[in-house]
């Protein structure tokens, strides 16, 4: 058997391999021009292990191993680097304490979603930088519209107010500035509707149907939820959840006196804006999170309030995923509590689970 520790970069990565077998110790660095890597690694015969820590460049080498048969495991980059003690710092080194991580089976391995998941991650991505592209063009046509006595508020982005919005009198840069952002408007509002489409077809997921049944979700909420929690069972608890999301406060506590900071936000910044603004329309749809909602908002104010809230939905829908059950079930759960039938997970309300739900897109 052949352990490989790769410190990857961009353009190079240096390797420390050892075989089990033999004894036999190898370094080196391979550059990543040409086929050179390829060729390194299609010829190591038997079984192969390959570590490497997690780092945005790596998709390629992830997506070479796996065609070549060869199992790669993925570090967590913090928990890698607490592990050396030392000051110095350089890749040959680095690639050695990967080795011998994975030689003495002490390697920090982290879950790794599949292509399929990956690449709808991506759709999710893309759309969400379209949609702050065309946040901030709003922004701007807004303001000239004020600028200029037209008030339409969001009603400028229908047909009609847009065309209001073109006829306007402008001094010649202004309306040079305001036609152009309108034609640019128009192409991202495009893309955008191509876009959601291809959300709508990724939708029939088993589990993103299942969270739709939750009042308040929409398509993209309930596919992001889907696609960057993933396997729902590698959480053994709600609190586990929200620290992958970054929901839980930062903490600096030491003997008897703990001292929490503000939220952590060490986890995917998409889904949870998209928790916090599902959370929104939820607290309008759902009774039991309406009593939370309001309760929290006297006690803590408004942001906390906003945040225990999406940090509460965030922990239901993963618990419909995890326990396959839509939105009735769930319920039944809670009202199955009440009645001293309790389970693990249930909602601890009375209240008529039957509200229509909305979208937060």
């Amino acid at each position: 058997m052949k352990i490989v520790g790769c410190d990857l970069h961009a353009r190079q990565q240096t390797i420390a391999m050892v075989d089990t077998e033999t004894g036999e110790f190898t370094e080196k660095t391979l550059f990543h021009e040409g086929d050179a890597v390829r060729a390194f690694y299609a010829a190591l015969e038997g079984s192969v292990v390959v570590g490497i820590e997690a780092t945005g460049a790596m998709q390629w080498f992830l997506e070479l191993l796996e065609e070549l048969g060869i199992e790669c495991r993925v570090g967590h980059p913090a928990k890698i680097r607490a592990q050396e003690t030392r000051k110095q710092k350089h890749d040959r080194r680095d690639a050695r304490l990967l080795l011998q991580l994975l030689s003495e089976d002490r390697f920090p391995e982290i879950w790794m979603p599949s292509i399929e998941l990956r690449d709808l991650r991506t759709l999710l991505r893309d759309r969400d930088q379209w949609v702050r592209m065309r946040t901030r063009l709003q922004h701007t046509l807004q303001a000239i519209a004020l600028n200029h006595a037209l008030r339409q508020g969001r009603a400028l982005w229908s047909a009609a107010g847009r065309s209001v919005l073109q006829a306007l009198p402008l001094p010649p840069y202004t309306r040079q500035r305001r036609d152009q952002l309108l034609g640019l408007y128009a192409q991202l509002q495009k893309r955008i509707e191509e876009l959601d489409k291809e959300v709508e077809a990724a939708r029939q997921r088993p589990q993103a149907r299942r969270l739709l049944t939750h009042p308040g979700m929409g398509a993209v909420t309930a596919l992001a939820t889907d696609v960057f929690l993933g396997d729902p069972s590698r959480f053994a608890t709600g609190n586990q959840v929200a620290s992958y999301i970054g929901m839980i406060p930062s903490e600096r506590s030491s003997g008897k006196r703990q001292r929490l900071g503000k939220m952590s936000k060490q986890g995917n910044a998409l889904l949870r804006y998209l928790w916090t603004e599902a959370a929104m329309s939820t607290v309008r749809k759902d009774p039991e999170l309406q009593r939370f909602y309001r309760r929290k908002l006297i006690q803590k104010g408004m942001g906390k309030t906003r945040i225990a809230a999406a940090r509460k939905l965030g922990i239901r829908l993963w618990i419909m995923m995890r326990d396959q059950i839509d939105y009735e079930q769930f319920c039944r759960r809670g009202r199955l509590r009440q009645k001293g039938k309790s389970h693990a997970g249930m909602p601890d309300f009375n209240s008529a689970c039957n509200a229509v739900t909305g979208s937060t897109e």
